[in-house]
């Protein structure tokens, strides 16, 4: 499937329009929209990429499609959050004061004589307009989009949010010039029908919402960033002898790669010399290092603690173990679980209903004789309770967040249906128990053969080991520590990986490790 970055997304609608737009093309076999990721994968039917048109259909339906592997631990949360955040409170900033210009009288708050609408009415219009321009001003996004996509008779949510809350002020421009002509009784009736806050809130909630969805969405994608980075962004490979520090993504099948000790391993490959030991725990779980012996396999992304040694690889970029998993995770809280398709479903049509229902509203209380002013806020009402698009936006933002917080826990959901009937689960079979450990070891009895005492063994346990990384060498240095037993020097230590350790203590040859290595 080819990849493509869409730009201009921020519901559920927006994500069903693209779907239609690329959908409709003959070529296209498959689209899978990711609204929270902003990303599309497209599956054609003759396995061309069709770049162009496709850019080109989503660009007419109303957004921006650009070709390419999206960077999956950069996603667009991340460049929207701090923008929505500042939005808001500079919302906020203006909003306060205008709820107190335009309803504090109403509500029996204290104001000064010149802010009182019933005592200087055109200065109080004024000072409304004033204080709402701003708002309008920097989020003048959701109106770009909004008629944007509604001109393409594409309507989304924030072509509600447009609606709405442009309405609002228009109607109050209205009314002010209404005023400016007005005296008496009809100036004062008139003060009362301006809708500047109706805006304003809109926006001001709208905007909280979204920075709260997109801080929701950036806490996901640290998931998948914190997968990236067990990933170096360098290597030093060895070629014709010589050893160089190049980009990851020089790197080729067959290169030899030199890993030196707190490294971690960059690509997939084989050992090439000596035996070591590497930690694989973000693969299998397992605390404990995996031995390793000429010929066998590395996984990417391994910790290797306390060796150097040359590996051959033997999977590069996004064919590697790492990149599969990342992708899975990826691909998880995008796939479409089958409540969030039945919701992809609904929200195809509720933006175009919302708008129906909307000027049937208006239409009704024209009918009734209400006046054009209440008929107005009752249609503003319809669209403004109907903005958030729970339905839309809910569904898919609850999948990627639980498969994001599965990754960080070591849990990796293969798709949003696995995640959807999880709670039908009774039972759960483990095929091995280290996973279900804390994943640090601890020392649980001594048991000294006969004629050495329990603490002459740990004496000499605690002094071998004080010196490796190895978790079990830890565990049994932190027993000997709270026992008392302080670990003396040793000369010639030497570690071998998967067998044990050496050293002469006190004059003699003192070893730890398994029986086998050890007889």
């Amino acid at each position: 499937m080819d990849r493509y970055r869409v730009e201009g997304m921020s519901c559920a609608a927006c994500s069903a329009h693209v779907d239609k737009a690329v959908r409709r093309l003959p070529f296209v076999a498959d689209v899978r929209v990711d609204l929270l990721g902003g990303s599309m994968r497209v599956e054609t039917k003759d396995g061309k990429p069709h770049a162009g048109e496709i850019e080109a259909a989503v660009d007419h339906a109303g957004y921006r499609a650009i070709s390419g592997k999206p960077n999956l631990a950069a996603q667009p949360v991340k460049r929207e959050k701090e923008p929505l955040r500042v939005r808001f409170w500079i919302s906020l900033i203006f909003l306060a004061p205008l709820m107190l210009v335009g309803m504090g009288q109403m509500l029996g708050l204290p104001m000064p004589a010149f802010l009182r609408m019933d005592e200087y009415p055109m200065t109080n219009a004024l000072l409304q307009l004033m204080l709402a321009t701003p708002v309008l001003v920097i989020n003048r996004a959701y109106f770009i989009k909004g008629l944007k996509t509604l001109v393409k008779r594409a309507p989304n949510m924030d072509s509600l949010i447009a609606v709405g809350s442009g309405a609002s002020f228009l109607y109050g421009l209205v009314i002010i010039l209404q005023m400016s002509m007005a005296q008496g009784a009809r100036l004062h009736e008139l003060a009362g029908n301006l809708y500047f806050e109706s805006a304003v809130m809109i926006l001001t909630l709208v905007t909280l919402g979204r920075s709260l969805e997109a801080r929701a969405k950036g806490r996901t994608t640290e998931a998948i960033g914190k997968l990236m980075a067990l990933a170096p962004d360098t290597v030093s490979v060895v070629r014709d002898g010589q050893e160089n520090v190049i980009p990851i993504e020089q790197l080729h099948i067959g290169d030899v790669v030199r890993i030196r000790p707190g490294e971690r391993i960059p690509v997939d490959g084989i050992l090439l010399d000596g035996d070591i030991s590497v930690d694989e725990s973000h693969i299998t779980g397992e605390s404990l290092p995996a031995d390793k012996h000429k010929g066998d396999t590395l996984v990417a992304g391994s910790l290797n603690p306390a060796f150097t040694f040359l590996m051959e690889a033997t999977r590069v970029g996004e064919d590697t173990t790492l990149q599969k998993i990342i992708r899975l995770v990826s691909e998880a809280g995008a796939s479409k679980a089958p409540i969030a398709r039945l919701a992809d479903r609904i929200a195809g049509v509720f933006v175009p209903i919302v708008m129906g229902i909307a000027m049937v509203t208006f239409a009704v209380w024209m009918i009734a004789g209400e006046g054009f002013s209440f008929a107005l806020s009752m249609a503003i009402t319809v669209l403004v309770i109907s903005c958030p698009c729970a339905l839309g936006l809910a569904t898919p933002v609850a999948i990627m967040v639980g498969t994001g917080v599965g990754a960080l826990h070591g849990l990796l959901f293969r798709n949003g249906e696995a995640l959807e009937t999880l709670h039908r689960v009774k039972n759960i079979v483990f095929d091995k128990t280290g996973t279900l450990t804390e994943g640090r070891m601890r020392v649980h009895t001594v048991v000294p053969v006969e004629g050495v005492t329990e603490r002459e063994l740990l004496h000499t346990a605690v002094s071998l080991e004080a010196g490796s990384e190895h978790p079990l060498a830890k565990a049994v240095a932190a027993y000997g520590i709270e026992q008392g037993v302080q670990p003396v020097d040793i000369k010639d230590f030497k570690a071998t990986a998967g067998f044990g350790l050496s050293a002469e203590l006190g004059g003699e040859a003192a070893l730890a490790g398994k029986p086998e290595w050890l007889e």
